[in-house]
């Protein structure tokens, strides 16, 4: 191909900078779809060739109609040769205009793997991969049958939303059937799954060619649904190498992903380890890069920044040459970010060495640190968030939907 290849990136939030900084070196034209009150947001604009603003409807999503309209003149004169959602609330929307205009790439049966919590908790099942019991909110005997297989208590969650936004914890089956009420018309957009205590881990892939090329398994010290509505402090760390939960991490993340068809994409799988049986379950995946800044993390351990391997794998791919990851470093890293009383946070407390990365953003506080020693980074964590806990934090409801 003569012409430099045309990456049309949509992203719904502010992030992936450095996909699109990775892109445009690769030699590519990068376009991107972003929300009209994003405009103002810092991207990386020396590496977009052209922004094209949507307005959201009331509900905070966009009309594809529009977009195809617009894409289509678009298109006239200048083709686009891969399409590639940043967010999660993006996966559709460039399923949608891959399978509209015959783009390359995952299409939307594949893409509700990666979105529909429902699909993906199906599939898994049907896969032979271990998923806690969960039923759809489709048919009232169906949800009798499920709530005397599975005492609770039951998480309810909707099958289309990203992070912990919209679920509920319930205990009684009363409990469960007036949520199911409240829900009126939108009940069939949610299921019910069985609470499942245990340890939440996140596996952060890279895969290429239908095969995962890299695989880092990290443990939630403070699981996502526990801060967003716990208010607690968010924190992640690195497995440890080479031990039987990293092995069993990555054969379940290896697995899930083969069966669920992912061909050339970063993603971002949550699983948790039960309390009870010790049994790996799979909770769900995404097909792009983990949010809440794991990114950073993950490449202060391994070296591997995900965004932009990404964009140079889907560089590779398009064009039909050979993708080669870069060497990939072991060390341990971890994470931790919290909401702050403070607008901007005073962080010269935070002073040691191991410190790689800092956050800066608004009543944030965020750090990421990096060690040869798993327990010097969770000494770190554990320090910081008594630090943060008395002087900074601060809590906030949860959204029904995730703020931009």
């Amino acid at each position: 191909m003569t012409r430099p290849l045309t990456f049309l990136c949509i992203s719904t939030y502010f992030k992936g900078n450095d996909f699109l900084r990775a892109c445009k070196e690769a030699g590519n034209k990068v376009y991107l779809i972003t929300a009209k009150k994003l405009e103002n947001k810092p991207w990386a604009r020396e590496s977009v060739d052209e922004f094209f603003y949507v307005e959201e409807k009331e509900d905070g999503r966009y009309n594809m109609n529009e977009i195809i309209n617009g894409l289509a003149y678009v298109m006239r004169t200048r083709p686009i040769d891969r399409v590639v959602a940043l967010d999660d609330f993006d996966v559709e929307k460039a399923a949608h205009i891959r399978e509209y205009f015959r783009i390359p790439g995952m299409g939307q049966t594949t893409g509700r793997y990666f979105r529909d919590k429902l699909a993906m908790r199906t599939k898994a099942a049907e896969s032979g991969i271990l998923v806690p019991g969960f039923s759809a909110l489709f048919n009232d005997d169906e949800i009798n049958r499920f709530i005397e297989k599975y005492p609770g208590p039951w998480m309810v969650k909707p099958r289309s939303e990203a992070s912990a936004t919209g679920i509920k914890k319930l205990h009684e089956a009363s409990e469960l059937w007036q949520t199911i009420h409240d829900l009126g018309d939108k009940r069939h957009s949610y299921l019910v799954e069985q609470f499942k205590p245990g340890d939440v881990y996140h596996v952060d892939s890279i895969s290429y060619n239908g095969r995962v090329i890299f695989s880092w398994n990290s443990k939630y010290l403070a699981p996502p649904f526990d801060v967003a509505h716990g208010g607690g402090i968010f924190r992640s760390v690195t497995v440890p190498f080479d031990s039987s939960e990293d092995h069993a991490l990555e054969t379940l993340a290896v697995d899930l992903l083969k069966a669920f068809g992912l061909k050339h994409s970063a993603s971002h799988t949550e699983v948790i380890r039960c309390h009870e049986d010790g049994k790996y379950y799979f909770l769900e995946t995404s097909s792009r890069v983990g949010g809440a800044n794991l990114s950073e993390m993950v490449d202060a351990s391994s070296g591997i920044n995900l965004w932009k391997e990404w964009a140079r794998m889907e560089t590779a791919e398009a064009r039909g040459d050979n993708y080669k990851l870069p060497p990939v470093r072991k060390e341990y890293s971890g994470i931790i970010i919290s909401l702050t009383r403070q607008e901007w946070p005073d962080m010269s407390v935070f002073n040691d060495p191991e410190i790689v990365w800092r956050m800066e953003e608004p009543y944030h506080v965020g750090l990421v640190v990096r060690s040869k020693s798993r327990d010097k980074v969770i000494e770190l964590l554990d320090r910081y968030a008594d630090i943060i806990q008395r002087n900074y934090h601060a809590s906030a409801p949860v959204p029904e939907r995730p703020a931009h």
